[in-house]
């Protein structure tokens, strides 16, 4: 039996037609498919629960669009090699693991990515920050500031997850800067701003928007691309 469950307040982070099934608990790497589990190779017990747990979650999702015990193989690249009709992206930390996916009619491609709010050490903070998101962060109390640059790093990976599987592009933390819009609520906003040529721009225009909730001790971005026939579903 999938332990993992559909989140209605996750999926609001993307275009309607996306789902996102999430587990809170560790996953038992036993409830792998074969072809999934042959992916591990030698893995320690805590990656393989982690594995397990993208997996069972990606699987709650696609099913709710008849998609059935698919084995969710791992690229060379370690991304997930999805159906050839569906989108999707996964996210595990401590004690959180999500996965959302969506047919290509509806979207290009998906990017989520959860953090616990508050555990990126602040000498840490200049290396996800560009110059402009830092003297953001300065400006808010001392209480926000860190919950500030979880959003900043959640956001960032999700953005990184969406944009790669449609333009193979490596980034770093500081090719892209993150504007939140409505901080002070739990749940906004946010826009990705270039900082350089990225290729990611010649299929939509920046900034890009995406979506972001503090939840349950965590922080969850979201966002999607459009379609690859080019019409906007954000």
């Amino acid at each position: 039996m999938n332990p993992a469950c559909l989140s209605v307040p996750l999926g609001r982070l993307f275009s309607p037609g996306v789902v996102v099934a999430v587990l809170r608990e560790a996953a038992d790497p036993d409830l792998l498919l074969p072809a999934e589990a042959a992916c591990m190779g030698r893995a320690v017990a805590k990656r393989r629960q982690e594995f397990a747990a993208g997996r069972l979650c990606a699987r709650r999702a696609l099913a709710q669009f008849g998609v059935l015990d698919f084995p969710l193989r791992a690229a060379d690249d370690r991304q997930p090699i999805w159906p050839d009709s569906m989108a999707g992206s996964i996210t595990h930390t401590e004690g959180f693991c999500a996965a959302a996916v969506a047919p290509r009619t509806r979207v290009g491609a998906l990017g989520l990515d959860s953090e616990v709010v508050g555990d990126i050490k602040a000498e840490i903070w200049p290396r996800i920050c560009v110059p402009i998101e830092m003297a953001w962060v300065r400006s808010l109390a001392a209480a926000e500031q860190a919950a500030a640059v979880t959003l900043i790093f959640s956001a960032k990976e999700a953005f990184y997850k969406c944009q790669y599987p449609v333009v193979g592009e490596r980034l770093d933390f500081r090719d892209v800067s993150i504007e939140a819009a409505q901080w002070g609520a739990p749940e906004g906003v946010f826009r990705i701003h270039a900082t350089r040529r990225i290729a990611i721009a010649a299929h939509g225009p920046l900034p890009m928007p995406g979506r972001y909730l503090f939840h349950d001790g965590f922080v969850t971005a979201g966002m999607d691309l459009g379609r690859a026939d080019g019409e906007s579903v954000q």
